[in-house]
Parts: structure tokens; C-alpha cells; sequence
């Protein structure tokens, strides 16, 4: 059998570099191609793709309410995102998010319920602020000792962990802290739980847009700061990095991975429980079991498109939550089906993904492999 027939037809190889420009190429490539083959959809369901993109674009971005819409979508997202970026720098796979919104949301909940009218406004806010941070980082913290102590899988455990936050919310829902009996719903918070909005104008040329949205975005934005810095410029975020490179190069080193594993997830729930608070507080102004809403899955997405870079997740989120507010508004401006807008966010999710997959790996074909031997 010749040497030539032992070597697969096509190969894998890692790029050790890659020129930035030519990876941002292939990134807008991707999102090129993925407008593109979103059309398809659009036109087997006879709607028109320039006017659906047009729409897309207007239901998100071009009105006042529109655009107020799409930042408190973003603002969740974007700090989710936030919360697991560590964990996944660190390769500890923190599929629980979700669990962690929940059950930050529901520790603000208690105290929005049955001590709005005990203490002053700020007060009771910083009280919500303070027991969604430690909810959701101990509802964390419990998966992260089970793999420090018994090195358990952290994907199946923290996924399973959403599940019973939700069902607990749900339990209360029905339960203790139903409303009117038989209403399966939670009160309305009183206006001393919510958080204040606040107005600011974008001036772009001869055009100004005005912005409302909770004082959340703020506090977002302030962590999307820290935590580049936290990641990038202190010990902790370098300790994350050399675990998630080697942990047993870390040992080496002298770290103790367990407790880094705890104070990481800790951190990360921590975070995920503010974002619960951010949307009982700041949006729905209720409780429900669905209040995350999916949002610690498709924060993952968030942060991996990003590459863990809190900057980026700015612009990710954003782009996500114009797709989810502008696809609202083709199925009531278009009537095009749900199910449609969700592909066409689908494809742009997948191409997206897919992109990194070219920028940090290359296919070698048998011929081009012996000719570059050759060479």
C-alpha cells in the first residue's frame, strides 16, 4: 500500500497564528453568508427578504420604544455572559445560569414582597442587591465543592440545578407566595422594590434618539469594566488562566484548584443572581419560574462568540437582542411565522460559531499536504 493512500484525504491542523485582519474578514464573511442563506427561509414562506431585514432593523432599533426594548433585552444577556466567562476561562463548563438568575431573583423576591413598606426605598434595594448576590453565588458554590472534593461533572450538575431552582420558584408560585388564590402568580412589586429608570440622548449627526431603561444598564456596563480587569489585570483572572490551560500545571505551581474552582463559581452565581435581580426589579417587576427566560443558555452563546472578551459581549448582546426584538416585529408586522424568525437566528448563531472554527483551525488535503512537503 503506497505512503499516499495511508494519509486521509483531508486533515485538521490547529494555526499556531492568524493574521487579526483576516480573522475579522472571515468573522464578516460569516455574517455575510449568514444574511444570505437567511433569505431562504424568508422566500419559501413568500415574504420578501430586503423589506423582512428592513423590518427587522425598525422593530429593534429606529423608534424610541423600540430601542428601549431591545437594551433591556440585552442587558440580561450581556450580563450573563459576564457571570460564566470565568468559568469557561477556567474550563469549568457552568451550564447553570439559569438556576442562578432564578434563585437570585427569587431571594430579591422575598424581600420586595414582605418588606417594601419596613425600610426606606434604597434600603430595600440594597438589601434585594445584596441577597441576590449571596443566593445566587451559594446555588453556585454548591457544584463547584462537589467537583473540588469528588471531582463530579460539572455540565450535568449544573444543569440539573436549574431544574429544581425553577421548580422551586414554581412551588412558591402556587404556593406561599401566590397572590389572588388560584392566579398561579406572584404580586406585582410595590414602586419601593423597582428600580429607578433614567433617560440619556444618543446624538448621531443631525439625529438624537432617546434612551430610557432601569439604572441596571449602568451597573452593567461598570461590570463589563471590571471584569476585563478582574480577568486580564489581577492574580485571580491569572490563576483562571493557567487552570484552564493545565490544571496540573497549576498544582505544580503551588494553587490550591479546588478553593480557585469555589471562589470562581462563587463569583460567577453571584453575578447571575444580580442579573435576577436586574430583571424582578428592573423589567418584569413579578416573580415566575420562567423569569430567566432562557437567558443563561444563550449567554453561552454570548460568550463564546465574544471569546471571552467582556468588550465584545457588548456587541454580541446587542446583535442578539435586536434579532429577538426585530423578529417580534416581522411576525406582527409580516405575519411571518414564529418558527421562521427563530431559524434565521439559528443560522446567524451557527455560521457565527462555525467562523471560529476556521480561524483557529485549517483543512490540509492529501495533494496540498505532499506539496508543501515537497516545498
Amino acid at each position: 500500500m503506497s505512503e499516499s493512500s495511508k494519509t486521509p484525504f483531508v486533515r485538521l491542523a490547529k494555526r499556531t497564528d492568524i493574521d487579526p485582519r483576516r480573522a475579522m474578514l472571515i468573522r464578516i464573511a460569516s455574517i455575510v453568508i449568514a444574511l444570505i442563506l437567511g433569505t431562504i427561509p424568508m422566500i419559501i414562506s413568500g415574504t420578501n427578504p430586503f423589506e423582512a431585514y428592513s423590518v427587522i432593523v425598525q422593530g429593534s432599533l429606529l423608534r424610541r420604544t423600540y430601542l428601549n426594548q431591545t437594551v433591556k433585552i440585552a442587558i440580561p444577556l450581556l450580563g450573563c455572559a459576564l457571570a460564566i466567562a470565568p468559568c469557561f476561562k477556567m474550563r469549568f463548563w457552568n451550564i447553570g445560569a439559569e438556576g442562578q438568575i432564578t434563585i437570585g431573583a427569587m431571594c430579591a423576591t422575598y424581600f420586595a414582597l414582605y418588606w417594601y413598606n419596613r425600610v426606606p426605598h434604597l434600603v430595600l434595594l440594597l438589601m434585594m442587591f445584596l441577597v441576590s448576590l449571596i443566593g445566587g453565588g451559594i446555588w453556585a458554590l454548591i457544584p463547584a465543592f462537589f467537583k473540588a472534593k469528588w471531582n463530579t461533572n460539572e455540565t450535568l450538575f449544573t444543569l440539573m440545578m436549574n431544574y429544581i431552582a425553577i421548580g422551586i420558584v414554581a412551588w412558591l408560585q402556587g404556593g406561599p407566595w401566590e397572590g389572588r388564590k388560584g392566579s398561579q402568580l406572584i404580586p406585582m412589586f410595590n414602586d419601593a422594590a423597582r428600580l429607578p429608570d433614567f433617560n440619556f440622548m444618543i446624538g448621531i449627526g443631525e439625529h438624537e434618539f432617546s434612551l430610557t431603561s432601569h439604572v441596571g444598564l449602568i451597573f452593567i456596563l461598570i461590570l463589563v469594566v471590571l471584569m476585563y480587569i478582574y480577568m486580564n489585570k489581577t492574580k485571580q483572572g491569572y490563576e483562571i488562566a493557567v487552570i484552564g490551560d493545565s490544571v496540573n500545571t497549576a498544582r505544580y505551581a503551588g494553587m490550591n484548584v479546588g478553593n480557585i474552582i469555589m471562589r470562581t463559581m462563587f463569583i460567577s452565581g453571584a453575578i447571575s443572581g444580580f442579573v435576577g435581580f436586574l430583571t424582578v426589579s428592573g423589567a418584569n417587576y413579578t416573580l415566575f419560574s420562567g423569569v430567566a427566560d432562557g437567558v443563561g443558555f444563550t449567554a453561552i452563546t454570548v460568550a463564546w462568540l465574544s471569546q471571552l472578551n467582556p468588550f465584545a459581549m457588548i456587541v454580541i448582546s446587542m446583535m442578539l437582542a435586536v434579532l429577538e426584538k426585530g423578529a417580534n416585529t416581522l411576525q406582527t408586522r409580516l405575519q411571518v411565522p414564529a418558527s421562521i424568525s427563530d431559524i434565521i437566528t439559528g443560522i446567524l448563531l451557527f455560521t457565527m460559531l462555525s467562523c471560529e472554527f476556521f480561524i483557529n483551525y485549517r483543512l490540509i488535503f492529501r495533494g496540498r499536504a505532499a506539496k508543501e512537503e515537497k516545498a
